[in-house]
């Protein structure tokens, strides 16, 4: 009995120890915020053991979380919401049940999770695409995507690409009321940087660019060319979303090879013949000086995965990536930040070039909020920050689509 107390006592040490990390002063609602912490630094070590035993991979029992979240489409005396499909890509409708004089605005919205978790099903979602589509009576469309590993690049931007377009043909618009001058293309985090992709293809093409009035992103992951931003380096270990999770999480969209995921976390992953990318994502240009702080500057260290090249120069993977004459071509844009969070940076350099590009650009940096906020905004966990995130890109919407 005293040597199983003992190592019960030593496993809550060591769990303790893996899951501390001092939490920021200014963060609203700290406790919440470091109870989210724990529990996703838990799941993270859970994960990692699973997969080093061979029971599942290491985004799977992530995936499996998420899914619990899941809810159907209830339609209520102000919305009606139905699961369908666009050119086989699944969506999730929501229309609004009032007559309307005039054709309704849209806004699609693509979800999160590190391309490899989250759906349009997920209850956060849910409550997001439905206030969007009351508030502003509006027809929202969220598609699901093919998640990695599954699914790997370009799978999610495919989908995404295939069921917009889909939805933009006149007769579709016609279909549901959609006023086709006033359409925005949304999202949060990885599906923020779906959006970034979709919209630049789209204003590449005539039949299409004159139908996308707006893009929105909260929160963003723009690149993958340097992972040792000031904002990576400050919050390498969170709070909620770490580097190492980050990468671990999303790299399977693009691999599922060892080497490449130690060669992310490294910041060792760029082959030879990107040198020219660097200047697309050099943050000792692009950021604002009170975020540049004390860092120094360093280009990411070139390693030997010339394999990887064709990917990391892939425009639908990254839309920092491109030069200012096509940055020039984006409507009008909303970028939403949070202080705490690694791809915090990835929002204020593309704030940045937008602007130096001529483009309008709405860019709202919350001080005291996380990445992912707006994942915590129903049962069981609630952050006021989220609801304020989610506020504001709809009072965003409402004054300018």
């Amino acid at each position: 009995m005293g040597n199983k107390m003992l190592l019960f006592g030593l496993s809550c040490i060591l769990l303790a120890y893996y899951t501390y990390i001092p939490i920021p002063e200014n963060l609203e609602e700290p406790w919440k915020v470091r109870l989210i912490d724990i529990l996703t630094k838990i799941t993270a070590l859970t994960a990692t053991l699973f997969e080093y035993t061979g029971l599942m991979n290491f985004e799977d029992l992530f995936f499996i979380i998420t899914k619990t979240q899941y809810i159907g489409p209830i339609s209520d005396e102000n919305l009606t919401v139905i699961d369908t499909d666009f050119n086989n890509i699944p969506v999730r409708l929501y229309l609004p049940k009032r007559k309307s004089e005039r054709q309704r605005p849209a806004v699609v919205y693509i979800h999160g999770g590190a391309f490899s978790t989250g759906s349009f099903k997920m209850r956060p979602y849910d409550f997001v695409n439905r206030m969007t589509a009351s508030r502003l009576d509006a027809v929202v469309v969220a598609p699901d995507y093919r998640l990695a590993p599954q699914g790997l690049f370009p799978a999610a931007f495919e989908d995404c690409f295939v069921a917009i377009k889909f939805f933009l043909q006149d007769k579709v618009l016609k279909k549901y009321g959609v006023d086709p001058a006033h359409i925005c293309i949304s999202g949060d985090s990885s599906g923020g940087s779906l959006a970034g992709s979709v919209t630049q293809l789209l204003q590449d093409d005539p039949e299409y660019r004159n139908k996308i009035k707006a893009q929105a992103m909260i929160y963003p992951g723009l690149q993958v060319i340097d992972t040792w931003m000031p904002s990576y380096r400050e919050y390498e270990n969170g709070p909620f979303l770490s580097r190492k999770l980050a990468i671990r999480l999303s790299i399977v969209y693009f691999t599922e090879e060892r080497e490449t995921i130690n060669a992310v976390l490294r910041n060792e992953h760029m082959p030879e013949g990107s040198r020219d990318l660097f200047k697309f994502v050099n943050w000792s240009h692009f950021l604002p000086e009170k975020y540049k702080k004390n860092h120094v500057y360093r280009k990411p260290v070139f390693g030997k995965l010339n394999a990887f090249l064709p990917l990391i120069k892939d425009r639908r993977l990254s839309p920092l990536l491109v030069n200012d004459s096509w940055l020039q071509r984006m409507p009008l844009t909303y970028v939403l930040t949070c202080e705490h969070d690694i791809l915090r940076d990835d929002g204020f350099i593309y704030v940045t070039r937008l602007r130096n590009a001529g483009v309008p650009v709405t860019h709202e940096h919350i001080e005291d909020a996380i990445h992912g906020a707006i994942s915590f905004v129903t049962a069981p966990m609630y952050l006021h920050s989220g609801l304020r995130i989610i506020n504001k890109y709809i009072s965003w919407l409402q004054e300018n689509l």
